[in-house]
């Protein structure tokens, strides 16, 4: 009967230890689980503004191909245009220093995947806010309005949309609402795609097209590098340009559109349209 109560006893005592143990090992299962998750979820919803300011650096993704907006000065290395200097105030906003800024030379083709995999912050790239683009990433007020035209010879006399007919050929750029829109809009025209805009300008130099196609704004760019090409008057479609951030980080999009609406009120996008384009913006 002794022998049968202290066995009793053991087995109350053993039973209590290994349900101890097990609500411990459950409560530190759940601390980490509830660790790691908590981590997980500070990591998605640390913000982009936050990310530059730890960094101290502003990484943007430009072109370096397209005269007035992004554009490679080969004996100097450095970019300018229109562009760079809109990426330069908002490294001045976020870092209190436009120089704290990197740019990273984008495509067409190769600007959403580089904002989507964490190579760059934003893309300020001439870029066309469009509704299949929006699903991807999440785009500024616009900050330039532009439309599409054709840079031709300036001999050509192709004086508009109307005269891409069958056996014309038009130059583009892989990736771009350009090749998108003039296949709509001139169906029997034959559309030849190339990497980026310096590309297509090269091409058509050499006569492998009648016409290169993109917004206005950046042929006369090209207009400007070369005096023996000319813009053909008029557009087909309206372009508005957004600056595109990570899809889902509302606070960088507010510090963005805050910072265009600044610098609209206070004069200083009026200059710098002024100083690229020629001429004060029309609204």
């Amino acid at each position: 009967m002794k022998a049968n109560k202290t066995w009793k006893k053991v087995l109350g005592v053993g039973l209590a230890v290994m349900l101890s143990a097990t609500s411990l090992a459950a409560c530190g299962s759940s601390k980490t689980q509830d660790g790691a998750s908590s981590s997980g979820k500070a990591a998605a919803t640390t913000s982009t503004v936050a990310k530059i300011k730890e960094r101290g650096k502003y990484v943007v993704g430009v072109k370096y191909d397209l005269n007035l907006f992004g554009l490679k000065d080969p004996a100097t290395g450095n970019v300018e245009g229109f562009d760079i200097d809109i990426a330069k105030a908002i490294a001045k906003k976020i870092l209190g220093d436009e120089n704290k800024i990197e740019l990273k030379e984008v495509t067409s083709k190769t600007r959403i995947p580089m904002l989507k995999n964490g190579e760059i912050d934003s893309i300020i790239a001439t870029m066309t806010i469009t509704d299949e683009r929006k699903k991807e990433v999440d785009f500024s007020d616009v900050y330039f309005m532009a439309g599409q035209s054709f840079l031709v010879k300036k001999d050509s006399t192709i004086k508009g949309l109307e005269d891409f007919t069958k056996g014309k050929k038009v130059v583009t750029a892989k990736g771009s609402t350009s090749a998108k829109n003039i296949r709509e809009n001139a169906p029997e025209a034959e559309v030849l795609e190339f990497e980026n805009y310096a590309e297509a300008f090269t091409a058509l130099k050499a006569g492998q097209g009648d016409a290169l196609t993109t917004d206005n704004a950046l042929l006369y760019g090209m207009a400007k590098q070369d005096p023996n090409f000319r813009v053909v008057e008029g557009t087909f479609t309206e372009e508005p340009y957004g600056i595109a951030l990570p899809k889902g980080d509302a606070e960088f999009v507010a510090l963005v559109n805050e910072l265009l609406k600044e610098m609209k009120q206070n004069g200083e996008y009026d200059k710098l349209y002024e100083k690229w384009i020629g001429e004060k913006p029309k609204n």
